[in-house]
């Protein structure tokens, strides 16, 4: 069922759920225990730590697309050694999956940071004392308290890289069917004479879809407060 989409448009919007699905599923670990690591520790070097984390927040996209693309384009350190191995992320959906996590990263840790934050210690400590180990006090305590946080990040992440166009751009170019995604169809359809109906067709998928990830959170966020 194609909702009147063209070919072209309905693989920009498969391509973008991929995407968007693989880079907050990849960041989510990583986001959390870096929040964590912001929340809960001090030491040398935090402030800078935070400071990289949200990076990508302050500079402009189209930079960050470019130092993905030297670090891990085939002639990059990273990117070189990984070619070696088989895995070529410059100009293929893998590739718009990574800008997606790295500009969506800042978002997810933040807004998973504050619910660390919020989380009273005393219960941890309460825990502590009847003799449970700490793994177990973080799945038991602090994860069911954190998972507004998680599923707050993991939205915003989400609809970050749904959105995501200028470092997705410059890192895997615009390649309909291999890296077109949401926002790179739309805005390839506004340069074309035409194009205004396909553009103006994948904008209201775009809000609906993320309109309906908020909800879903929301509604999610909701339901785990009242258990």
């Amino acid at each position: 069922m194609s909702f009147g989409l063209g070919p072209q448009e309905w693989q920009a919007v498969q391509l973008s759920l991929l995407v968007s699905l693989v880079a907050t599923a990849a960041s989510l670990p990583l986001a959390t225990a870096t929040a964590w690591l912001l929340a809960r520790r001090r030491f040398p070097g935090h402030g800078l730590l935070s400071g990289i984390v949200h990076l990508p927040l302050i500079l402009p996209p189209v930079v960050t697309g470019y130092l993905l693309l030297i670090v891990f384009g085939t002639q990059g350190a990273v990117g070189g050694f990984l070619k070696e191995l088989g895995i070529i992320l410059a100009f293929r959906w893998t590739g718009a999956a990574l800008a997606a996590a790295v500009m969506a990263f800042p978002l997810m840790v933040r807004a998973i940071r504050l619910g660390f934050e919020a989380v009273d210690p005393k219960l941890e400590q309460a825990a502590a004392t009847l003799g449970a180990p700490r793994g177990w006090i973080f799945l038991s305590v602090t994860l069911p308290l954190l998972m507004p946080a998680i599923l707050a990040g993991a939205t915003l992440g989400f609809a970050k890289a749904m959105g995501e166009f200028g470092a997705t751009i410059t890192f895997v170019s615009n390649i309909p069917g291999q890296t077109q995604t949401l926002p790179s169809a739309i805005y390839a359809f506004l340069e074309t004479p035409g194009g205004e109906g396909p553009a103006m067709r994948l904008v209201v998928i775009s809000v609906i879809v993320a309109m309906g990830a908020v909800l879903l959170s929301e509604f999610l966020a909701r339901r785990m407060v009242r258990n």
